[in-house]
């Protein structure tokens, strides 16, 4: 700061370095007031060039982190629509079981059995019907129905920010279809004409009256094949959605810290911007106060000119 000599009153130098602490103090409470407006720290790049590159990645990072987890969110619920569909296939399948008991005895006729496979019948249609109705976005989460049958779809869900290997891959092996073909091991193997359990295509008795009730002992294990195959699909189902479960909660933490680290650079403390504003309304009036005294200062010189 240059040396005031009263003396030389073309230059004023004493208002001059009140004037440049002023523009200093006012520079500084307009940025102070510009974070407390704003709530951010950073409010241009200039204020923290290298704060501003470090938040910005923290930022992308946490914006991916908010999109898996929704996704895993989202994920979770296709699980529960495919666990939901299973466990009614497994209600059914239990019902079709204690049917196919009743067969085995000689306490009914052939009317009797031809009703029971009929039960059977819509039993396996309502199977069926379970599998086509448990979709999401088109995709198939339980396979299709029809003689063929079809094996459910391959789904793919964005549980991580890793680029290329951000996705899980899921897939239940088979369908769950009632008439599935039993060559390809897709559907339930279920089949509705010529249930016949001697026959090449695994199918079930139908019964006709004379071949009292040995021809339906077929029945209860095709049935029983049936009940595993859901229960380790319902078990596979469930194992995956624990495995989202916990994909969840590491994401939730690596989410809280890196909005954690971009909070600290990015945003503004309040009460120490609060503070430093207050600093600078009181340097500003004072600053004020003494640049009017030094543009005063060199009046003293008049005395000599009387």
């Amino acid at each position: 700061m240059p040396n005031v000599d009263l003396t030389r009153v073309a230059g004023n130098i004493g208002a001059l370095n009140s004037l440049n602490s002023l523009s200093y103090i006012n520079n500084q409470l307009t940025i102070h007031q510009a974070r407390l407006a704003s709530g951010r720290r950073i409010n241009e790049a200039a204020d923290d060039p290298a704060g501003l590159v470090m938040a910005t990645t923290f930022d992308a990072r946490r914006e991916s982190y908010k999109t898996v987890l929704k996704a895993i969110g989202d994920a979770k619920n296709v699980m529960s629509m495919a666990e939901g569909g299973m466990r009614k296939i497994s209600e059914i399948l239990t019902k079709m079981r204690g049917k196919a008991l009743e067969a085995l005895g000689s306490t009914i006729g052939a009317e009797e059995r031809t009703a029971i496979k009929q039960q059977l019948d819509a039993f396996a249609a309502e199977i069926d019907a379970i599998v086509d109705t448990t979709k999401w976005n088109q995709n198939s989460l339980l396979g299709f129905s029809g003689s063929a049958g079809g094996i459910a779809s391959n789904l793919k869900f964005l549980t991580d920010v890793a680029g290329s290997q951000s996705t899980t891959a899921f897939n239940l092996g088979s369908g769950f279809g009632a008439y599935g073909d039993v060559s390809t091991s897709a559907g339930l193997h279920l089949y509705s004409t010529n249930w016949d359990p001697s026959a090449s295509d695994g199918g079930f008795y139908v019964g006709d009256g004379t071949s009292g009730s040995n021809g339906y002992e077929g029945w209860v294990g095709r049935i029983d094949t049936a009940i595993e195959k859901v229960k380790t699909g319902i078990g596979t189902i469930g194992a995956f959605s624990a495995r989202l479960t916990f994909k969840e909660e590491q994401l939730s933490v690596a989410y809280t810290n890196t909005e954690g680290a971009y909070n600290r650079i990015m945003n503004a403390n309040m009460a120490e911007e609060q503070v430093n504003a207050s600093k600078f309304l009181i340097l500003q009036q004072t600053a004020t106060s003494m640049l009017a005294q030094a543009n005063s200062a060199p009046q003293f010189l008049l005395s000599l000119f009387r």
